[in-house]
């Protein structure tokens, strides 16, 4: 399982997206998500560009190595569908826009799909292993949402163990769960979670109890069996 950062707030879609889904396989990906600058409210619905209404948009970003499956992990969330075969690395930046309905409120995700920085790198395995973590703790915004994601859990030859993810996200304070972009496993859970998150602490009531969204997840793969696509 390889490993990948995602979701934070950042700015223009700068060029045309290829697939990473390189060789690499069974790697982790973290998930940072942030309050849009058009933030809107239920009072002010406004108009995706699908022409869907939604009343509030956060900005997701995928962030991680070459060959995680950034890109290919954003198709599968958007379309339902999987690029199979062999792709050029995503380069510059692009984002795609869904709209969640998360308890009756509808959530715009902007999520934007990024390069593999470390090929800018000269950087051994041992430290870029969770060099995205620790870039998103430094330059991101406080309240951003992080998840780590093990993706390509379908692969039988992992480069990453589930222990070490989880471990990893220990470490962190972070989320983790496991996907695949080629089986659907986990996918929807994954940016559903995230905007249960995101939605929770921008609209929560004084007297509303804090959401937890590990707690979440791992009820959610309970209650599936621990198959959900």
């Amino acid at each position: 399982m390889s490993r990948k950062k995602a979701v934070k707030s950042k700015g223009s879609s700068k060029s045309p997206k290829a697939s990473p889904s390189s060789g690499r396989t069974g790697k982790s990906l973290a998930v940072a998500a942030a309050p849009s600058s058009g933030l809107v409210y239920p009072s002010r619905p406004s108009i995706s560009n699908s022409g869907e209404f939604y009343d509030i948009a956060f900005k997701v970003m995928l962030v991680g190595d070459s060959g995680v499956g950034k890109t290919c992990l954003l198709v599968r969330f958007k379309d339902g569908a999987f690029l199979a075969g062999s792709f050029i690395s995503t380069v510059g930046i692009d984002f795609r826009n869904k709209v969640l309905s998360i308890d009756a409120v509808k959530v715009k995700l902007q999520i934007w799909d990024t390069a593999g920085q470390e090929r800018f790198r000269s950087v051994t395995h041992a430290y870029y292993r969770d060099a995205w973590l620790t870039e998103i703790h430094e330059y991101a915004q406080q309240d951003v949402v992080v998840m780590l994601l093990g993706n390509k859990a379908d692969s039988h030859d992992r480069a990453v163990k589930r222990e070490e993810g989880e471990k990893l996200a220990k470490e962190f304070g972070v989320p983790f769960m496991e996907t695949s972009a080629k089986s659907g496993l986990n996918v929807e859970l994954a940016f559903t979670a995230v905007a249960k998150e995101l939605k929770h602490r921008t609209m929560k009531e004084p007297d509303e109890p804090k959401f937890q969204l590990q707690e979440y997840v791992d009820k959610e793969m309970r209650a599936a069996g621990c198959c959900r696509s």
